[in-house]
């Protein structure tokens, strides 16, 4: 296999893939040798591969006065590049693409040109169009470059998609993967069963995205019966925001995970954790303020752990909502054992 067709297979084996943050100067400016230090901690901590321009990287990198879409993608591409030649590992590489048909083509063909394997197709900003228009999109962008289908929650842009839609996403020829982020366990089904009614069922990864549900998603069969056989679909991985932080901890918890993912009986200490995940994405991501603060909170614990020089977004008002901090403390108090200090003091030392 070639580089790609083994990150691929890796994709469908299933992983770790955080969608990793932007970092910034305080004037807002990008800064180049922070990000690359990022990268290089996804990639020391262990992660299977990296999201990049995505949500967490902030959409705002693709306006014409911050023009900063290509430079993030070719830092993050350099640095992996690097770390494959130095391991012989392979690292997954997703980029984000988003908008109508024309610019997510034209991002695709962009991230084709830097060496990516898959882009990450959001339907943000779309929501009058119909799912006939997103599923040609999805195969316009899919003749460039593999695609992982995404259901993105309401609150960030997302729009309610039906079961007929994810059959025929899933249907589409070069669609590999789908990342689920409802944040909703009825749409979940929805994707989920649309996916084992394809044709292609066998060929498409699903990764979570549903930050309320990462353990339990990861730990769950879905089975249903279609024309008098049963057929089971599973969540492999996770392409998620919230595993950009303490990332080498969820490395961890993600091999213990997939020791019981063919088990019939869990441990109940699985499922406490699952709560505790659950209840540190709250304070991180902000849900007590409809995630007003998602991204500023993710930046606050890297600048916390020396990872990120400040909590700067490019759009001045995206802060830390109010008791977001003393939240993000609680949780940081209630939960050591979930975090990953230790590795990222020997990481910075090195």
């Amino acid at each position: 296999m070639n580089r790609q067709e083994t990150a691929l297979h890796n994709l469908k084996e299933g992983t770790v893939i955080p969608a990793i943050p932007l970092t910034l100067h305080s004037d807002r400016t990008f800064y180049e040798e922070g990000q690359r230090k990022l990268v290089k901690y996804y990639l020391h901590a262990g992660v299977g591969g990296v999201a990049v321009a995505v949500h967490t990287t902030q959409f705002e990198i693709r306006k014409p006065e911050i023009n900063l879409l290509e430079p993030v993608l070719k830092v993050a591409a350099e640095e992996i590049t690097k770390y494959e030649q130095e391991t012989g590992k392979t690292i997954i590489r997703v980029a984000g693409a988003c908008g109508r048909t024309e610019q997510a083509v034209s991002e695709a063909k962009l991230a084709k040109s830097l060496g990516y394997d898959a882009v990450l197709l959001s339907p943000g900003g779309l929501s009058e169009e119909s799912e006939e228009y997103l599923i040609e999109r999805t195969q316009a962008v899919a003749a460039i470059l593999p695609v992982i289908g995404f259901y993105l929650q309401t609150a960030c842009g997302g729009r309610r998609l039906s079961y007929e839609y994810w059959r025929a996403v899933a249907d589409t020829p070069n669609v590999v993967a789908i990342k689920c982020a409802s944040f909703n366990r009825y749409q979940t089904i929805d994707l989920v069963r649309g996916v084992a009614a394809s044709k292609r069922s066998n060929e498409i990864a699903l990764y979570t995205g549903n930050d309320d549900n990462i353990v339990v998603d990861l730990l769950t069969p879905y089975r249903f019966t279609m024309d008098g056989k049963q057929v089971e679909k599973r969540f492999v991985g996770g392409l998620l925001g919230h595993w950009s932080l303490w990332t080498n901890n969820v490395v961890k918890q993600f091999s213990e995970l997939k020791k019981y993912q063919t088990e019939s009986m869990i441990p109940s200490d699985l499922l406490s954790l699952a709560i505790e995940v659950t209840d540190c994405n709250g304070a991180f991501f902000d849900v007590a303020n409809n995630f007003a603060g998602c991204i500023p909170g993710v930046h606050e614990i890297l600048m916390e752990q020396g990872l990120m020089e400040g909590i700067w977004c490019l759009d001045e008002e995206e802060v830390l909502s109010k008791n977001q901090l003393e939240e993000i403390h609680r949780v940081q108090s209630m939960y050591p054992h979930l975090t990953d200090d230790e590795f990222v003091k020997s990481f910075l030392a090195k």
